[in-house]
């Protein structure tokens, strides 16, 4: 009985210690090159003109994006599918996007991307202007694959 309380109390103890233990990011350059590759992958078929299915082909179906488009929340791919579409239809278009100073903190099946995007866009009118942003894309890894859950753009004048 002793030897049992002991053994209780030792357990115990180890579990405090792993609940009371700080989680911290873990660099991992392999999943860090993956979801830098879906961000520019969305990038690329924005500029390329591709259906909005297809720039919107990482997206989770719960996806929820905080922008400046939209003064609040953004619930759901089809949502975000259906703005992105209706805000393409002036005729602006983008001619290059990519992130300076990325960083990827990755937290086991969740991995935080925060960039600075710096991008080109060429208005309905002709005239090229910068089109520059602070962002944060969360993804988690759902059925083996990585998939953006919450995307977070606050541009940059």
């Amino acid at each position: 009985m002793k030897n049992l309380l002991k053994m209780s109390l030792v357990s115990g103890l180890a579990g405090l210690v792993l609940v009371a233990t700080p989680v911290i990011a873990g660099e991992n350059p392999k999943v860090a090159a993956e979801v830098m590759a879906l961000a520019r992958a969305q990038w690329a078929a924005e500029i390329a003109g591709k259906p909005v299915s297809e720039q919107t082909a990482s997206l989770a179906d719960d996806y929820t994006e905080f922008s400046a488009g939209a003064p609040i929340r953004i619930d759901g791919k089809a949502m975000n599918a259906r703005l992105y579409q209706a805000a393409t239809m002036d005729g602006a278009k983008p001619l290059a996007s990519d992130m300076v100073n990325p960083k990827v903190q990755v937290y086991g099946e969740t991995a935080i991307l925060t960039y600075n995007f710096v991008g080109m866009l060429q208005t309905k009118d002709g005239k090229v202007e910068p089109n520059n942003a602070v962002s944060t894309r969360v993804y988690s890894r759902i059925n083996g694959k990585w998939m953006l859950v919450h995307g977070h753009f606050s541009a940059v004048k």
